[in-house]
């Protein structure tokens, strides 16, 4: 009998340890994602009800909180479901540059990708993922090279 009341104690213990662990722990954030340009294209922001996302140098964004910019018919429309960091750097919706290839780039367009990127869309929008081109290699081996981004100026509202 004692060591049922024992064991109980215990495992209430156990538990209560464990809510406190919980509360002084900060919660992680929602798993990373990895997208191919075929998951990607299902955000386009063409379906009401469904998130719409981004991509810019390889990193997916959730853009639909700017639903007015990126939305449906809206004018920016162009830029979602795909990675657009091209199209970014050139401050261009022309379809040719609707790609996440930067080749031929100058230097003020590839500082002017930085600061969006960095400016606009990292301090804005929640990053939810990667696309496989920035996590894989060509033959689909990790790159080992692969960092994810932070977002230090981020704040997910409650």
């Amino acid at each position: 009998m004692l060591s049922l009341q024992l064991m109980t104690c215990l495992s209430l213990a156990l538990i209560c340890m464990a809510d406190e662990t919980k509360l002084k722990v900060n919660p992680a954030s929602k798993p990373v994602r990895l997208f191919t340009d075929e998951d990607l294209r299902k955000y386009d922001g063409s379906e009401d009800g469904q998130p719409i996302y981004m991509a810019i140098k390889g990193v997916v964004f959730d853009v639909t909180s700017g639903k007015k910019f990126y939305g449906k018919g809206a004018a920016y429309n162009a830029l979602v479901g795909k990675d657009s960091t091209r199209a970014v750097a050139k401050m261009s919706l022309d379809p040719k540059d609707l790609t996440h290839d930067i080749t031929g780039l100058t230097e003020k367009q590839l500082e002017s990708l930085e600061s969006v990127f960095s400016g606009t869309y990292k301090s804005k929008y929640p990053i939810i993922g990667y696309t496989s081109r920035r996590i894989l290699n060509e033959d689909g081996s990790p790159n080992k090279d692969f960092k994810p981004e932070d977002q230090p100026n981020f704040r997910e509202e409650l």
